[in-house]
């Protein structure tokens, strides 16, 4: 039997349509809500796959628990007026005699800048000798320095004021307008003055968090905390570290949403509705409104909760389905809280499969067509 041009042709077109119907390569965002149900524990799987209702957005409504011990919040404020070593003092001492002790003749008055209070807690003033100053007010340690002068001089009169010194610093780096070095004066005792002292934050209030370090205790609370619980307001100490920092946490969004990516969230608490606005929402030629699927490693705790067992141990697989077509399907979404590192991934319409492997078909009969004009010729 002769084969001819145009029958090999449509032979050829005819196994290429089987072969693309038949198999899984047409191009797709990813699995389908039918292989992702088949992926269930109930089918012999390794996932749980939870329909979304009331009970599973209580349970797993977490969100991450930040705020300052009692060792923090209990701490009563810096006296400013109490020296402490490493401070730095300022004195000015003026005598009532032509040749004066201290000073150039025919000066009445003598500074003595930057004297800078010993690791013991001490200074040296000439004529008075070692003086302790930490843990005196400055008007303690004026009267101290000026008994001891009296010997020296007639009726001196001595001026002492506090300046900044490492004893009573803070440091404030990360998201504020002006990070450095700032020492805790009276107006700077308390978080929140001395935020303003370093400029104010420069990033989103919505997802800024403030880190205290204090030797080796810290405590993280949110910004916006700050202004809504005054406890947290919390007073300084020398030393502390200030750190603002931008929230990092993130989601993935994959498969039919305007997006495809990596997404950090913009609030503290992040619904799936958000989550998916946040990624342009579903795609309109491809999307699946009744297959939105949340994957995420559920602790042991709450895997439990969620179904209602107590017998399963340590880190769970858990696939939570939202169907927005239901009649309170938004409002599942709007309740369902996204966490840290979740994949939200929307499957695509059954038509568009259908229609990818119409194209498909027939395209590859155009092809086979051409291929035969061109045999026939």
């Amino acid at each position: 039997m002769k084969i001819t041009g145009s029958t090999w042709a449509k032979a050829v077109a005819l196994t290429a349509a089987v072969a693309v119907i038949s198999s899984c390569g047409l191009p797709r965002s990813g699995p389908s809500k039918r292989e992702i149900f088949a992926g269930s524990v109930l089918k012999d799987g390794d996932a749980f796959v939870i329909s979304v209702n009331d009970h599973v957005t209580r349970t797993t409504a977490v969100v991450p628990a930040l705020g300052f011990s009692k060792a923090f919040k209990n701490a009563g404020l810096v006296g400013s007026d109490t020296i402490r070593p490493g401070d730095t003092l300022g004195l000015t001492i003026w005598e009532n005699v032509s040749d004066p002790l201290l000073g150039a003749p025919g000066s009445s008055a003598t500074p003595l800048e930057e004297i800078q209070v010993d690791g013991s807690g001490f200074i040296f003033i000439p004529y008075a000798g070692r003086v302790r100053a930490a843990g005196n007010s400055p008007e303690t340690l004026r009267r101290i320095i000026t008994a001891k002068l009296d010997k020296q001089t007639p009726d001196p009169q001595v001026l002492v004021t506090r300046l900044a010194g490492d004893g009573s610093t803070v440091s404030v780096v990360g998201g504020v307008g002006g990070q450095g070095i700032f020492a805790i004066e009276r107006p700077t005792r308390t978080l929140s003055a001395m935020l303003a002292r370093a400029g104010g934050i420069a990033v989103e209030p919505e997802i800024a968090q403030i880190t205290i370090i204090r030797g080796k205790h810290r405590g993280k609370i949110w910004f916006e905390d700050l202004y809504e619980h005054p406890e947290l307001d919390i007073a300084l100490r020398g030393g502390d570290r200030i750190l603002v920092e931008e929230d990092t946490r993130a989601f993935t969004a994959m498969g039919a949403t305007g997006a495809q990516n990596r997404v950090p969230f913009t609030s503290q608490k992040l619904s799936a509705i958000e989550a998916i606005a946040q990624v342009g929402g579903l795609s309109t030629n491809l999307a699946d409104p009744t297959g939105v699927f949340v994957f995420r490693n559920e602790p042991e705790e709450i895997a439990n909760a969620v179904l209602n067992r107590d017998d399963l141990q340590g880190t769970q697989r858990m696939v939570y389905v939202l169907d927005l077509t239901e009649p309170n399907g938004m409002f599942m979404a709007r309740d369902f809280v996204v966490r840290d590192g979740d994949t939200v991934y929307v499957t695509e319409a059954p038509f568009v499969q259908w229609s990818k492997t119409l194209s498909a078909i027939t395209g590859t009969l155009g092809s086979a067509n051409a291929l035969n004009t061109l045999a026939g010729n």
